[in-house]
């Protein structure tokens, strides 16, 4: 990731946290979702004729997330292919880094039930703003 990534404010909410008083492993998911939710517009434009299915996810857990903690998602995309995107995250908690992730995003054709190569355009607009 470099040195200086988009980054995306995370408020944890009361139903986020388990009764071990933590928040729960599957909601660090949405947390990722919801950085790819924000970032892909400032990256893109406009992403309404983006569709596309998440084909792989690994996420390594460093540290628990509590409701006081201030979270943050740093985000990057650190690979662009025909059809993919590669995309990088740490999770912060105030401060500490509580997970490290990956996902893999393939554009999709609904209709035609398979992947599509990504607009050559949008490769670009990633590749400038990423420095790839």
């Amino acid at each position: 990731m470099r040195d200086d990534p988009f980054i995306v404010d995370i408020d944890v909410r009361y139903n986020d946290v388990d009764l071990l008083g933590h928040v729960n492993n599957a909601i660090y998911v949405s947390y990722l979702e919801e950085a790819r939710v924000e970032y892909l517009p400032e990256v893109l434009g406009d992403t309404d004729a983006l569709d596309g299915v998440i084909a792989n996810l690994e996420i390594d857990y460093h540290r628990p997330i509590t409701l006081e903690d201030d979270v943050e998602v740093a985000i990057a995309i650190t690979e662009v292919g025909n059809s993919t995107l590669h995309f990088e995250y740490e999770v912060r908690a105030s401060g500490d880094v509580a997970a490290t992730a990956t996902t893999v995003q393939v554009a999709y054709d609904a209709e035609a039930g398979e992947s599509r190569p990504i607009p050559e355009a949008w490769k670009q607009r990633v590749r400038e703003f990423e420095g790839l």
